[in-house]
This record gives structure tokens, C-alpha cells and sequence, in this order.
């Protein structure tokens, strides 16, 4: 399944239905009044969140939706139903924004929130209530309001609790291939991975989600190679897991290069915790690594950490690493979203 990580739609709500003219007609009543029902509400354009969906790729070849117009209303004061709304079904962390691709109007985090872009038209009075005691047979009534119509993009912003980054061909697929089920493409060739892939890592009874993001070159924030359009992924995540390649020219110079794109994008990714990796070090001899670990050492301030996927050198410890970083991101949130218990005397 093709990956879609953005999409542009158009939303239009039902318009509403309108209003009838009628009078009662029966034996032996000789001015039975006016008698005509309203009309029903259009259909509301409401956008929510479900299970089972991690892509938008269902709205890559749909992109006009349009709730259904209200029944209009009848004789015998019967009302018009309402129109059936439009759902548009979204995967959690999927971004609403207007036409202009910059003004947010919802973030759709958790499972079953919903959001109305497009409010369905009023349906119209029929002549019942236009009554009065001056005016007993009024022979109007209003057509249904118009529904509303707007352009919006969606963006996903997948949810996961570590991220991988790295230049390309850094190792990033190998690792995640490694410690989940995940299947992504693995070649010895740059840029394999050319969209976000999750995997979901179990480890002693734990289990966290884990997004490997395409390879990022110098220049990315501006548009270079892949750009940093799939940046936006790592923001949901509470720790990233940078990877170096032991066998590239220069880990110090890696190592720089991805950092100063995930500066460049902003103070959210400046600021998050890092765990530092050096990978493929079994394809390497002694004296390389150690070169390239001191280089990376230099550069990160602390001693990197020696991966292989391969032979599985270090695995638990990074992992560990990992899950003992989620859990305090995870228990600080908890304490700012509990309110401070106040004190009376």
C-alpha cells in the first residue's frame, strides 16, 4: 500500500431542505388552515478519527466530498429529514488545515475525536409557521439555506514514541527490521526508504512504536534530496535514536549534518532527547571503529553507542535505553496534565 502523508481536499455540506406551502384539506372543515412542515438540515462534511488506518491514501484518487441535502418538508406539518452527514475517516494524528495550508483548525490525536469542517444549511419554514392571528393563511415559505463549501489539507503526522534519523543509508530499515515485524525495503543503496515506516517493538513484556524516517543530506530544510517534509513525523515522538553509519567517510561530520537539518526545522526536534549510534561497527575493523567512535564522541559529547543489527551487538541496551526515556517523557505528561490539588487553610 502506497504511503500518503498529505492530501488536499474539497468539503461541501448539504444544503438544507426547503419549506412547503400547503393547507388541510378535509370533509366537513371548511378552513382548515395552514398545514406545511419545514424543512430537514442538510448533511455536515465531519472529519474523525479511527483504528486500523496509517496512511491517507484514500483520499489520493477522492477528494470531493458533500453531505447529503435535507428531505423537504410536506403536508400534514410533517418536517423534512435530515441530510446524511459526509464522515471522512482519518488515521490518529492526522492535521486539518485551511486552504492555505498554514492556519490549523484541528489536531485529530486520539482515537474517536471528530471535528465539523463543514456545517449543513438550515432547513426552510414551511407556511405553519408563518401563522399569525392577523395573517391565518399565509402562502409562504422558505427555501432551504445553502450548504457551506471549503478547501482543506490533510496532513498526517504519525504517532510514535522513538524515531530514527539518520543520513541515508545509516542503517535506520536494518535496525527497525531487527527488533520489530516491520518490513521495510533494505538495500545498500542510498535513499532505499522513501517514506515513513512503523514498527511496533516488544521488548520484556513492553511494547513502544517505532517510525524510521527517510534519510536526510545537507541542504534538506531547504529541499535537498528527500527534504524535510517527513520531519513532521518525528515531532509526535519523545525520543529520537540517531544513527551513524561506522563505515561511512566521517561520523563526526554525520552526525553534524543530520543535526543542523533537525535545528534547522525547529526548536521541537532541537530539543529532544537523543540517543547517539554507531552502526554497522561489524563491518569495520578495530581501528576504524574506534576512530570513528572518538570522532562521533567529540562531536555529541558522550560515548556513542556500538550497533549491529546483524549480530545483534548492543541491541537490548539501545532498546532499554529507549523505553527508560519514553517512560519519563510519558510520566512527566501525566503530572502537567494532573491539576495541582489547592490548599485552604
Amino acid at each position: 500500500m502506497k504511503f500518503l502523508d498529505q492530501a488536499r481536499i474539497f468539503v461541501r455540506s448539504g444544503d438544507g431542505g426547503a419549506g412547503v406551502v400547503s393547507f388541510r384539506r378535509e370533509k366537513f372543515i371548511e378552513f382548515g388552515g395552514p398545514d406545511g412542515g419545514d424543512g430537514g438540515k442538510g448533511g455536515d462534511v465531519v472529519i474523525t478519527c479511527v483504528e486500523g488506518l496509517n496512511t491517507l491514501i484514500d483520499y489520493r484518487f477522492q477528494q470531493h466530498f458533500k453531505g447529503k441535502t435535507g428531505t423537504h418538508g410536506m403536508g400534514k406539518n410533517r418536517a423534512g429529514a435530515k441530510g446524511a452527514d459526509a464522515v471522512l475517516r482519518v488515521p490518529a494524528g492526522t492535521q486539518v488545515f485551511e486552504e492555505d495550508g498554514e492556519t490549523l483548525i484541528a489536531d485529530l490525536v486520539n482515537i474517536g475525536e471528530s471535528v465539523r469542517v463543514a456545517r449543513g444549511g438550515n432547513g426552510g419554514f414551511g407556511n405553519a409557521h408563518f401563522k399569525t392571528s392577523t395573517n391565518q393563511a399565509p402562502r409562504r415559505a422558505n427555501a432551504g439555506q445553502a450548504g457551506e463549501e471549503r478547501v482543506l489539507w490533510l496532513r498526517l503526522k504519525l504517532i510514535a514514541d522513538a524515531g530514527l534519523v539518520g543520513l541515508p543509508n545509516a542503517g535506520k530499515s536494518t535496525f527497525l527490521a531487527a527488533v520489530s515485524a516491520a518490513k521495510p525495503k533494505i538495500a545498500d543503496y542510498p535513499f532505499t526508504t522513501l517514506h515513513p515506516n512503523l514498527g511496533v517493538v516488544g521488548f520484556d513484556d513492553r511494547e513502544f512504536v517505532l517510525a524510521d524516517i527517510p534519510g536526510l543530506i545537507e541542504g534538506a530544510h531547504l529541499g535537498a534530496g528527500l527534504g524535510d517534509r517527513f520531519l513532521g513525523h518525528v515531532e509526535r515522538c519523545r525520543v529520537i535514536l540517531h544513527l551513524v553509519d561506522a563505515s561511512g567517510e566521517h561520523a563526526g561530520k554525520a552526525w553534524r549534518t543530520v543535526r543542523g537539518e533537525l535545528e534547522a526545522y525547529g526548536d521541537v526536534l532541537a530539543d529532544m532527547p537523543e540517543i547517539v549510534a554507531l552502526t554497522k561497527v561489524d563491518s569495520v575493523d578495530a581501528a576504524t571503529l574506534k576512530q570513528q567512535s572518538d570522532r562521533l564522541r567529540r562531536v555529541c559529547g558522550h560515548t556513542p553507542i556500538k550497533l549491529s543489527a546483524v549480530t545483534g551487538l548492543h541491541m537490548r541496551e539501545t532498546l532499554a535505553s529507549l523505553l527508560k526515556i519514553i517512560d519519563q517523557a510519558k510520566a512527566e505528561t501525566v503530572q502537567e496534565a494532573t491539576p495541582a490539588e489547592s490548599w485552604s487553610p
